[in-house]
């Protein structure tokens, strides 16, 4: 068995939870999740099957969409509603939808973020969420995240009470916080702020409407149809650019031959789909990193 379920991950469970259950299902060891889901939001999680674990990382990489809610009045330790109150601030004002739509706009673009401390980013060899969880405050690398659209997802004119939450939408590129983006969204506004609730709409190409629950899959194992439910493993791959090659080349690829780039890839950087004439992935290959103008195997997916 190999390919893609995109999985509908239930809150209160952790991405690795879901692994574990679906290698009880499924009874198969050779699984794997696409990026980390914190255990209280819901959502779109592709889980890769056999020989589709060595696609994992470009779902992770490709881009990702959001439905979130952020409360304005009082900020956690953990950025959501699980955390601890650090500082809380009663709302005295009232914000106009042309004020939100602002701030939403302000945070549209390229945005610079700081991983919370409850994050799985490694510093020093160590996940900061362990630094958390034993009182340690260490300094976090900043980066740059592409923020693509957001919109709000709320009707109201104005926007009042001691605690403000709306909704919104957004789209986004790879390693973006959402919950990081909540606070900001209150800190622009002039108020300390936590995400309130989260879901992931989408990951790569893999929507709502493409997933499973776990019931779904434990009822799809038993009556022999499972199958049928599982995506190729080139539909976690459609984000790459892709580059046809024929049979004789095909075999030099699966050996792991190093080829010259072609000319349309020449001022492209990133990973590029080695696909057959029937369309199936063979390879992911990448630029060189001694020799220019050649491009060399970062994952050979086919050697049949």
């Amino acid at each position: 068995m190999e390919g893609i379920i995109p999985l509908w991950k239930p809150k209160g469970m952790t991405s690795h939870d879901c692994v574990f259950k679906l290698r009880k299902i499924l009874k198969m060891k050779r699984i794997g999740h696409t990026g980390t889901l914190d255990p209280d939001v819901t959502g779109v999680l592709p889980i890769c099957l056999g020989r589709a674990t060595k696609v994992a990382e470009y779902i992770t990489d490709a881009g990702k969409a959001y439905e979130g809610e952020v409360t304005l009045g009082y900020s956690t330790t953990t950025e959501d509603r699980s955390g601890e109150i650090v500082e809380q601030k009663p709302v005295t004002e009232t914000f106009t939808r042309a004020q939100v739509l602002a701030v939403l706009e302000e945070l549209t673009g390229t945005i610079t973020q700081t991983p919370p401390m409850y994050s799985a980013v490694k510093v020093n060899g160590k996940r900061l969420y362990e630094y958390a969880r034993q009182g340690i405050e260490v300094d976090r690398p900043t980066r740059n995240v592409q923020i693509y659209s957001i919109e709000l997802l709320d009707e109201r004119e104005f926007f009042s009470g001691h605690e403000i939450s709306f909704r919104f939408r957004v789209s986004c590129g790879k390693g973006t916080y959402i919950r990081t983006l909540a606070v900001t969204m209150g800190e622009k506004l002039g108020y300390p702020a936590h995400m309130s609730d989260l879901s992931r709409i989408q990951s790569a190409s893999f929507t709502l409407d493409d997933c499973l629950t776990l019931a779904e899959v434990e009822e799809k194992t038993a009556d022999g149809t499972i199958e049928e439910a599982i995506f190729p493993l080139e539909t976690g791959l459609s984000d790459l650019p892709k580059y046809e090659i024929n049979d004789t080349l095909a075999m030099k690829v699966k050996n792991g031959a190093v080829l010259q780039t072609p000319e349309q890839f020449l001022t492209y950087s990133g990973p590029i789909l080695m696909t057959d004439e029937d369309s199936r992935a063979i390879a992911v290959y990448i630029n060189h990193p001694e020799k220019h103008g050649r491009m060399k195997p970062a994952k050979v997916l086919r050697n049949d």
